[in-house]
C-alpha cells in the first residue's frame, strides 16, 4: 500500500491538469488511468478529430487552389493517410502528458480504480492483481464520459455499421455513404471530415437546427454552408423503421413534413455522452448524483462526501475539456489549502471546428428573449472584411449581443475561419466586465479577421464603419 496526498481517478484533461497543479503546489500526487494518459480528449476526441479536420481543410482548399494561381496536379484523397497522421498526433500528445508526469514527479498507477473509503482506493491492474492506496488529503473522481447509442430506436452500437466517434477515429477509409445522427459539435465535425473525403453525408437532427445549443443565426449559417457542400441536412427529424443489416443500415426519417427512406454504409451516432460512474464505488461511499446521473459537487468541486471531489465530464455539463481543466486546477488549489477562484460557468466558451468554425460565449439571442433582457445586437459579416477576402474565407460573421443600458456583453457568437481562436478576445472582455465601448477602444490591426469583432461592437452601438 502506497500513501499519497491526493489521488486522481482518471487521467483525462481534468485529471491530468489537476494532478500537475497539485504537484506544483507541493502535494504528493498519483493518477489512476487504465488507458493512455490524456483521456478521451487526447486519445478519442479533441486532438485526433481536429487533426482529421485539418486534413479536411486541406482537401477543401485544393478545390479552390486555381483561384489563387496554384494549379495542383492529380489530387488524390487518402483517408487512411489522414487517419494515420491523426493517430500519430494523438499518441504524441499522450506521450507529452507522460513527460509532464515525470517532470512533476506524479505517479501513474495503471489499472481500474474503485473507491474503498473516503481516503482509500483499490487499483486492479491488467494482470488482475489488486493494490490498495490511500490519499490523505483527498480523492478526485475524474473518470470522464463515454459515447452512447440510441438503442430505443434500434441504433445499438455494434462497432461496424452503427458506430460512435471512437470507431470513426480508427476507420481505414471513408465510407461511401454515412448517416450522422446528431448535429451537435461532434456530428457536424465528422460531417465535415467525411464530406471532404468524398462520402455522401446525411445529417439527421431531432432539434430544429444543427448545433442546437448555439445561437440560431450561427446554426443557420452552418446549415447553409453544409448544404452548399452537398451535405444533406434533415432537422426537426423523427427516425423510425431502423434496420441494421450486415453491411448497411436503413431508416425512415420524417423532416419538414416529408418522409424519406435512407440507406448508408454506416450510421455514426453522435447524440451525446454519458458519465463514467459505473463500478467505481460511488453508491457504496454515499456519493450523491444529480437527476441526470452526474456526480453532484459544490463550488469547491467537493461531493456530498467530505474528502471526495469530482471534476470534468463526470461532474456535469458543459462537457468540455477546457471546463474540466479549470475544475482540475481549482480542485487542486482547494485540496492544497489555497484560496481558489470560483469558476464562472456562464463564461465557458464553446468551440466547433467544422468549416466554417463556430465559437461562442454567453447568452444566445433566444436566451436573452427568454430572460426578458433589454439588449441590442451588433453583427458584421466576414464578406466585408479585408483579411477574409484576401484568404477567400468570407463565410460567416461576428455577432455581439450587448445590454441596452450599460453596454455589457451578454453574448458573443462567431461563425467563420479561425472563429475558435478569435472568441477569446470576447471571453476576456466578459471575464473583466468590459463593455462594447471598451472593445472599440482597443485598436485592432488591419487587415485582420479580428477587425470584425470591433465592427460588430460598433454595430451594436449603431455606428459601424465598413457597412
Amino acid at each position: 500500500m502506497a500513501s499519497f496526498d491526493v489521488i486522481f481517478i482518471g487521467g483525462g484533461p481534468a485529471g491530468y491538469v489537476g494532478a500537475i497543479r497539485a504537484a506544483q503546489l507541493g502535494l504528493n500526487v498519483a493518477v489512476i488511468e487504465r488507458e493512455g494518459l490524456g483521456g478521451t480528449c487526447v486519445l478519442w476526441g479533441c486532438i485526433p478529430a481536429k487533426a482529421l479536420l485539418e486534413a479536411a481543410s486541406y482537401a477543401e482548399k485544393m478545390k479552390k487552389a486555381t483561384e489563387f494561381g496554384v494549379t495542383p496536379g492529380d489530387v488524390k484523397l487518402d483517408f487512411g493517410v489522414a487517419m494515420k497522421r491523426s493517430r500519430s498526433v494523438s499518441t504524441q500528445n499522450s506521450k507529452g502528458v507522460e513527460f509532464l508526469f515525470k517532470k512533476n514527479k506524479i505517479t501513474w498507477l495503471k489499472g481500474v480504480a474503485k473507491l474503498a473509503g473516503k481516503n482509500a482506493v483499490t487499483v486492479k491492474g491488467a494482470d488482475g492483481k489488486e493494490e490498495k492506496h490511500d490519499a490523505k488529503k483527498g480523492l478526485v473522481i475524474s473518470t470522464g464520459s463515454r459515447v452512447k447509442g440510441l438503442s430505443q430506436i434500434g441504433l445499438e452500437l455494434n462497432k461496424k455499421t452503427v458506430i460512435s466517434s471512437d470507431e470513426a477515429l480508427i476507420l481505414e477509409k471513408a465510407p461511401k455513404s454515412v448517416i450522422i445522427v446528431g448535429a451537435g459539435a461532434v456530428g457536424c465535425e465528422f460531417a465535415d471530415v467525411f464530406a471532404a473525403f468524398g462520402s455522401q453525408v446525411t445529417i439527421v437532427e431531432v432539434m430544429p437546427n444543427v448545433l442546437p445549443v448555439e445561437d440560431a443565426d450561427c446554426s443557420k449559417e452552418v446549415e447553409r454552408a453544409f448544404k452548399k457542400r452537398k451535405i444533406d441536412v434533415l432537422t426537426g427529424a423523427k427516425i423510425s423503421n431502423v434496420k441494421v443489416a450486415k453491411d448497411t443500415v436503413s431508416m425512415d426519417v420524417e423532416s419538414g413534413g416529408e418522409k424519406k427512406s435512407l440507406t448508408a454504409d454506416i450510421v455514426l451516432v453522435a447524440a451525446g455522452r454519458a458519465p463514467n460512474i459505473d463500478e467505481i464505488g460511488l453508491k457504496e461511499q454515499g456519493v450523491q448524483l444529480t437527476d441526470r446521473g452526474f456526480v453532484k459537487i459544490n463550488e469547491k468541486m467537493e461531493t456530498s462526501v467530505k474528502g471526495i471531489y469530482a471534476i470534468g465530464d463526470v461532474a456535469g455539463p458543459p462537457m468540455l475539456a477546457h471546463k474540466g481543466e479549470r475544475e482540475g486546477m481549482i480542485c487542486a488549489e482547494v485540496i492544497a489549502g489555497h484560496h481558489a477562484q470560483v469558476i464562472d460557468y456562464t463564461n465557458v466558451p464553446g468551440a466547433t471546428y467544422c468549416h466554417p468554425e463556430v465559437a461562442s460565449v454567453g447568452l444566445t439571442e433566444a436566451q436573452c428573449k427568454d430572460q426578458k433582457l433589454e439588449y441590442k445586437v451588433g453583427k458584421f459579416n466576414f464578406s466585408a472584411n479585408g483579411r477574409a477576402r484576401t484568404s477567400g474565407e468570407t463565410e460567416g460573421f461576428v455577432k455581439i449581443i450587448r445590454g441596452a443600458k450599460y453596454g455589457e456583453i451578454l453574448g458573443a457568437h462567431i461563425v467563420g475561419a479561425h472563429a475558435t481562436e478569435m472568441i477569446h478576445e470576447l471571453v476576456l472582455a466578459r471575464t473583466n466586465e468590459y463593455t462594447v465601448e471598451e472593445i472599440d477602444l482597443a485598436i485592432h490591426a488591419h487587415p485582420t479577421l479580428s477587425e470584425a469583432i470591433a465592427e460588430a461592437a460598433l454595430d451594436s452601438l449603431g455606428r459601424m464603419i465598413h457597412a
